[in-house]
């Protein structure tokens, strides 16, 4: 009897009797050994996964891993491989096993061994073609290489085949090795055959198996949107609010906003470039308009530069930018209105910056160029004549960032060599708007904190004096008032954690950071008038305060400046006193106002300090003459005799008085006139409107936002001052009773993106409120789940995990100056909500559920012994302590409790959303993903749903870096 028939009888036999694992050995009696012995030992195995039934008999099990690796050598035998051909058609399409754990890694191990085989015997067959053609005999060999080539696709082409060999090839990298030699001998041969078919299925199947490591990190990106909203928000937020800021979180959090929402490069840089114009037309005038032009012109293409290192290759990128600048072009009205704005051509800037930093080819930018030119020339009129002479603010920025390196090179010379030398430069600094050119381009470029340490050290510099002339206290002077002055600009510009980030080495304390940490008022800092800090030495007030009610004017020789800066405040009071009790008469406050500004502006600036602290503690009857004082030092001294500059100083004096003023005039809409500032109001101040609830205002700018699909500068400064004013949970407990109102989904996925560019004010905080309050309270409280269905639910999941990625992934990082200005809430203590002992159950599982029986819903009996709640987080040794990593393992707990449970409803279905939100936001599970907070049994709950119950989501949600994980995720796919 032939082999084949052989086969076919004892196949038969066990189809009919194939559990008796026995019989079947007693079978082998019968056939001779060598190949036939080999073929049915596998054929033993293979039918045992093939069939339908009870768990396969681990015996079994071994003996497959037996035959395979028993290696059937001897491809010349066609009878033999074609017999075993024919059994891999049998099970290599519907693998199953529904045994333990180890059985079913043991069955990737033995598709791998499987696949290996198939890729040798196929490569025997080419080249048993190939040496047939040359004999011209190529039937035989041509037949058995269609057969190995029809079986490799078979087995390839089932998605659950290949993430079994995706496991396989993690916990045996050795054999995937082996495969991938057996590919490139393969592809050798082949090259060398006539046959075009064969050699497209082959390498159709070479394809598959190279494509097994990375098939959880191909994503379709989206191409039916053209707006982005979420990068268009994070680019306003931090052009608004943190130019200072470094472009490394930036670049995380675009890149974190661009995968979640699989944006294509060249939509993702064109947004980024939307956003950046519209920064520049609505930018309110003077220093905003310069921070925004810096920000656009300088920041951005060093914040592509880093892009760009994420992207596949430089060619790509490159031809990305320059696909973004074709569709940005097409946006005519947007780009004449910049070019309006700004006087000038900003996309020709934009496209040399681009060029210098090797983001565009010469050829693309010279393209891009004339294509602009061509455009504007059909343009209405650009240029006004009222701003002809005007020069445009993106040319001065470009040429300021240089300017910026010259001074710090300049200021890091002796000071006591050539003050008269410094000074000029200095004096050159302050007219017209050079200053704030200055510092938006240091702040751009990340200078900023160098150019204020710097003017730290001038300041601290000028408070040791020696013997000195007349004209070299002047020189002191001036030096003092200046470098203070531009400090206390900087701190309000752009925020005081600029001036004291770095630390002294030596351990001094400097006298400007003294003054500022303890004197300055700013916004959300509450100074006590009465504190020590106030109450300098007694005698050294005494002395001031009779200088400055008897002199004509201060001289200069040995004036201790800091020391003055430091008694003001306690002379003020004095005077103040004096005054109200009708001691002195205003003749003589406005002498001694005249002699407090008429030198250096910085006296005047210590004075209104303190003098605005003292307000805040007076009723409104009782602050006339605190006020009226503030009015004497704010305007300028019309005398002859004052130090060289006083009317550049006078004018940064002013703009700093009127921000330290600004809360206490706001609180009794008291006006002070600051004329020399050339402004009528600040740019987004008194933006609340008066007497209405913060509720109402919240709901009413969301509505807005919502309605225009973007948000705007002006409403990123309303929803950070109502953050400030109603809390972190305040703020998103109410947006997101917005979000559940939604009924429409386009409105709802539309509010997600604009949820979480508002919550980017603070992504740390909110996140930690949602996920460890909002969510928790919405999930246990059967009255709730009505609001959680689709389509608010579904946003709100999806809302969930864009924060609990974005947190996640930037959480050991250092949060933003902008967060950093925040007091921080207590949210709540963390440590009590979740506790640390395991064995405790925390407060989020006892809300669960009533009964008794549901402390064991979360796992089957088997999967309990093997893995109890462990997760990867746990296997990794993740520090619990950080309330962020506590909140997403409790949250994941409930997610999985719900997703066990037997009660089913709306909430199990965001259990479910959740879960898809998480799978489909990664490239790639394990460590270092949020999944990883996931309890190892969720994987069992999940691919009993329909729509998770896929290898892939199976891949990605399971961490495969972990034994365990391998284990847990091949049980999985092999029971689906």
């Amino acid at each position: 009897m032939k082999v084949v028939n052989l086969k076919q009888a004892i196949l038969q036999a066990w189809k009919e009797r194939w559990s008796d694992y026995q019989w079947a050995i007693n079978m082998k009696k019968f056939f001779p050994k060598g190949a036939t012995w080999d073929i049915l030992n596998l054929a033993e195995a293979l039918l045992e996964q093939a069939m339908i039934g009870p768990s396969p008999n681990p015996l079994i099990l071994s003996y497959l891993k037996y035959a395979i690796s028993s290696q059937f050598d001897d491809f010349s035998r066609d009878l033999c491989v074609q017999a075993l051909l024919d059994i891999m058609d049998m099970f290599c399409d519907r693998l199953s096993c529904h045994g333990k754990a180890e059985e079913c890694i043991g069955l990737c191990r033995a598709l791998l061994s499987a696949l290996h085989w198939l890729l040798r015997c196929t490569a025997a067959s080419a080249e048993r073609l190939r040496e047939g053609l040359e004999a011209g005999t190529p039937a035989a060999g041509e037949k058995q290489l269609a057969m190995c080539l029809q079986r490799l696709e078979k087995t390839l082409s089932s998605t659950k085949n290949r993430a079994l060999l995706h496991i396989a090839k993690l916990e045996e990298a050795s054999s995937w090795t082996a495969i991938e030699h057996c590919l490139l001998k393969l592809g050798e041969i082949l090259a060398n055959l006539s046959s075009p078919q064969l050699r497209s299925q082959a390498e159709q199947c070479g394809t598959l198996i190279t494509s097994i490591p990375t098939m959880l990190s191909v994503h379709s990106e989206q191409l039916h949107k053209t707006g982005f909203p979420t990068v268009h928000a994070v680019v306003l937020l931090e052009g608004t609010m943190n130019l200072t800021g470094e472009t490394q979180p930036l670049v995380e959090q675009l890149m974190m906003v661009k995968r979640m929402q699989h944006i294509p490069t060249p939509l993702f840089v064109l947004e980024i470039w939307k956003a950046c114009f519209v920064g520049l037309i609505e930018s309110p005038e003077g220093t905003g308009e310069l921070k925004w032009t810096a920000f656009t012109f300088l920041k951005i293409p060093q914040v592509l530069v880093k892009l760009k290192k994420y992207s596949h290759g430089d060619k790509d990128f490159t031809e990305d930018v320059s696909s973004a600048f074709e569709f940005l072009l097409k946006l005519t009205p947007l780009l004449d209105k910049a070019d309006q704005r700004c006087n000038c051509d900003c996309t020709n800037f934009l496209l040399q910056e681009c060029s210098k930093q090797g983001l565009l080819s010469e050829a693309s930018t010279n393209n891009l160029m004339a294509k602009r030119k061509a455009d504007r020339e059909h343009a209405p009129q650009l240029k006004s004549d009222e701003n002809a002479n005007i020069q445009p603010n993106p040319g001065l920025i470009l040429r300021a960032e240089p300017t910026v390196t010259n001074i710090l090179k300049t200021m890091d010379a002796d000071h006591s060599k050539s003050p008269e030398g410094l000074l000029g430069v200095l004096g050159h600094m302050l007219s017209g708007k050079s200053l704030d050119l200055l510092l938006a381009a240091a702040a751009a470029t990340g200078k900023l904190k160098s150019f204020a340490r710097k003017f730290i050290n001038l300041n601290e510099f000028t408070t040791h004096r020696s013997e000195e002339s007349t004209k070299a206290a002047s020189v002191r002077a001036l030096l003092f008032d200046i470098s203070f002055l531009m400090l206390c600009h900087v701190a309000q510009t752009y925020g005081s954690e600029v001036i004291l980030s770095e630390s002294n080495t030596g351990g001094e304390v400097f006298f400007f950071e003294t003054w500022m940490q303890t004197c300055m008022p700013e916004e959300g800092k509450i100074l006590n008038p009465d504190h020590p800090c106030f109450r300098p030495d007694s005698t050294k007030v005494e002395s001031l305060v009779a200088l400055l009610n008897n002199s004509s004017e201060i001289k200069l020789v040995q004036m201790k400046w800091h020391e003055a800066c430091l008694n003001i405040s306690a002379a003020i009071l004095e005077i103040l006193n004096a005054w109200e009790n009708g001691v002195l008469a205003f003749e003589s406050i406005q002498k001694i106002t005249d002699n407090i500004k008429g030198k250096v502006c910085s006296l005047a600036v210590c004075a209104v300090a303190w003098l605005v602290a003292h307000v805040r503690m007076l009723g409104l009857d009782e602050r006339e003459k605190s006020l009226q004082m503030i009015r004497q030092l704010a305007g300028p001294l019309y005398s002859e005799n004052t130090l060289q500059f006083y009317n550049e100083r006078v004018v940064i004096m002013s703009s700093i008085l009127e921000h330290m003023c600004a809360d206490v005039l706001q609180q009794t809409a008291t006006q002070i006139k600051f004329p020399s500032t050339g402004m009528d109001t600040m740019p987004y101040w008194n933006l609340l409107p008066p007497k209405r609830p913060i509720k109402e205002v919240l709901t009413d700018i969301f509505a807005k936002v919502l309605e225009k699909g973007w948000v705007d500068s002006r409403s990123i400064h309303i929803f950070d001052t109502l953050l400030h004013m109603g809390g972190v949970y305040w703020l998103c407990n109410n947006l997101i009773k917005e979000l559940l109102k939604e009924t429409r989904k386009e409105h709802t996925l539309r509010a997600v993106e604009l949820l979480y560019s508002i919550f980017c004010l603070d992504m740390q905080q909110v996140t930690l409120v949602l996920l460890g309050h909002i969510l928790p309270g919405l999930l246990t409280d059967s009255s709730k789940w009505h609001s959680l269905m689709d389509p608010p639910g579904t946003a709100l999941a999806k809302l969930a995990v864009w924060c609990a990625l974005s947190s996640y992934s930037s959480h050991k990082g250092q949060a933003s100056s902008r967060q950093k200005k925040r007091q921080r809430e207590d949210i709540e203590d963390y440590i009590s909500l979740f506790p640390l002992d395991d064995m405790q159950p925390s407060k989020l599982m006892r809300l669960l559920s009533s009964n008794e029986e549901d402390a064991n819903i979360l796992s089957s009996p088997a999967d309990r012994s093997m893995s109890s709640n462990l997760s990867a987080s746990q296997l990794h040794t993740v520090n619990m302590r950080d309330p962020l990593n506590r909140v997403l393992a409790n949250l994941f707990l409930l997610i999985s409790s719900i997703l066990g449970s037997r009660t089913a409803g709306p909430h199990t279905q965001f259990a479910q959303w959740f879960m898809e939100g998480c799978v489909d936001c990664l490239e790639q599970g394990g460590r270092g993903s949020i999944l990883q907070f996931m309890p190892f049994t969720t994987v069992s709950e999940l691919v009993k749903v329909s729509a998770m119950s896929s290898p892939k989501v199976v891949l990605a949600i399971t961490d495969l870096s972990l034994p365990l994980g391998r284990q847990v995720a091949a049980k999985a796919i092999a029971a689906l």
